[in-house]
């Protein structure tokens, strides 16, 4: 079979004094940092629904890519994208990619069709991550682009449709433990409201609880040892999802239970659509013992949307893998491209140059992040700030020892605070700088 994209040359790493944009700058996947190569750290995936199905549609325009792949025939074209995938993945050193299962195959009449078409699809998948050396990040299921999910799936006001989507997530699980996935996502993408006037949030929240542990639990049974995520989303396309942030989403799973059996998948667009930082979402998953996985983009903060753009800034790709450190690195997540090229960079190029930009924004943020942490006046300056714990009653009050009358005890000898320690945000942010750029 030809080549489907001629004009991508296979890309290396050549330095920061290369002018070849067809070139990694920062990435260098066998480089060794802190014990593992930078390719082990990172874990870059691409994402299939974007990379390989978005064609530019927009709500204001059609398509402007072409992503036909030479085929016409539903089912020619998805076996096209396998191969494609399998070329692009190579020619950018990818070694991972995620998918919904209605991105593999084209759903047909009935599910028990769709369901053969996604095991012939499977089949030759696994043959060419076999031929290719490449792994599955994780799977899941798309249960929000058909009509029948227009109010939901697990938390649908219709029966039959909690027991469609159940379905398609039994098969999406099957289809990750075939090709070895070691994570399944669980995104709500319609589990909202547009009004309360028209909805029972009780019984909304308990049915979606309901359709985790069935199908989480469905997954062990057959041999999945991986890890199951949700990923937070605030809005869009309901006005409010359930999963709104990370400790919306911590607070719902401990309420029914499940708090054992998740992690995090945590998107940057999605944090700051909910009003927080990308760094933010990481702390709340990464304190909570929930970090688990990364979808790995930016949104334009002019922009009420979830735009889904490649990441380019390298603050936020430092203060993300300043996270990543803290918390061990990845175990069984990495991080997946959920971008695409805007829709004017419509040539496979600009799609090459877009994942060129992304994967060494995120070895810059590596390396500025492991640069920082050897610095160490950052965490010290923060195991300064609260230093009155260490000693005293503060450190009575760490160890929960404290009884309030004992507090009140001291705070009437105080007489009075009179003494605070300086934030030194603007120093701090100084100090960022200095480092980032080497002076």
């Amino acid at each position: 079979m030809n080549e489907f994209y001629p004009t991508v040359p296979n890309v290396s790493y050549e330095g920061t004094k290369t002018d070849n944009p067809m070139a990694f700058r920062f990435y260098n996947p066998d480089e060794i940092i802190v014990g593992k190569t930078m390719r082990e750290h990172l874990k870059f995936a691409m994402a299939y629904w974007h990379t390989m199905c978005a064609d530019g549609t927009d709500m204001f325009g059609r398509g402007t890519f072409c992503k036909t792949y030479g085929a016409s025939d539903p089912m020619d074209l998805a076996r096209r994208k396998v191969y494609a995938a399998m070329e692009l993945m190579d020619k950018l050193q990818l070694d991972y990619f995620c998918f919904h299962d209605a991105d593999i195959a084209p759903e047909a009449e009935t599910l028990g069709e769709t369901n053969k078409r996604l095991d012939e699809i499977s089949d030759l998948l696994a043959e060419q991550m076999k031929a290719h050396n490449k792994k599955l990040l994780w799977g899941t299921a798309n249960c929000f682009n058909h009509p029948r999910f227009m109010h939901g799936a697990g938390t649908a006001p219709n029966a039959d449709v909690f027991a469609f989507a159940a379905a398609k997530i039994k098969k999406a699980i099957e289809l990750t433990v075939k090709l070895g996935g070691n994570g399944y996502v669980f995104w709500g993408g319609r589990e909202g409201y547009e009004t309360l006037l028209n909805t029972d949030m009780a019984q909304e929240l308990d049915h979606m609880a309901y359709l985790l542990s069935l199908t989480t639990e469905y997954g062990r049974q057959i041999g999945f040892k991986g890890d199951y995520y949700i990923e937070p989303k605030p809005k869009e396309p309901t006005k409010h999802q359930y999963d709104f942030d990370a400790a919306t989403v911590l607070g719902f799973l401990r309420t029914y239970g499940l708090d054992k059996s998740f992690k995090l998948n945590i998107e940057a667009n999605h944090a700051t659509l909910a009003g927080h930082t990308f760094q933010h979402e990481l702390r709340v998953a990464r304190i909570n013992n929930a970090f688990g996985s990364i979808d790995a983009n930016q949104g334009d903060l002019l922009l009420g949307w979830d735009t889904d753009q490649f990441p380019t800034n390298a603050y936020d790709t430092t203060l993300c893998m300043l996270e990543v450190l803290e918390a061990g690195g990845f175990t069984n997540g990495g991080l997946n491209f959920d971008a695409k090229t805007r829709r004017g960079s419509n040539t496979p190029e600009d799609l090459a140059l877009s994942f060129i930009a992304g994967m060494d924004c995120f070895a810059l943020g590596l390396r500025v992040a492991q640069k920082i942490r050897e610095d160490g006046r950052l965490a010290q300056f923060v195991r300064d700030r609260y230093s009155s714990y260490e000693s005293g009653i503060g450190k009575r009050i760490a160890q929960k020892q404290a009884t309030i009358k004992e507090l009140e005890d001291y705070a009437i000898s105080l007489g009075e605070v009179t003494t605070n320690i300086s934030g030194r945000q603007e120093y701090l942010e100084n100090l960022m700088n200095s480092i980032m750029f080497g002076c």
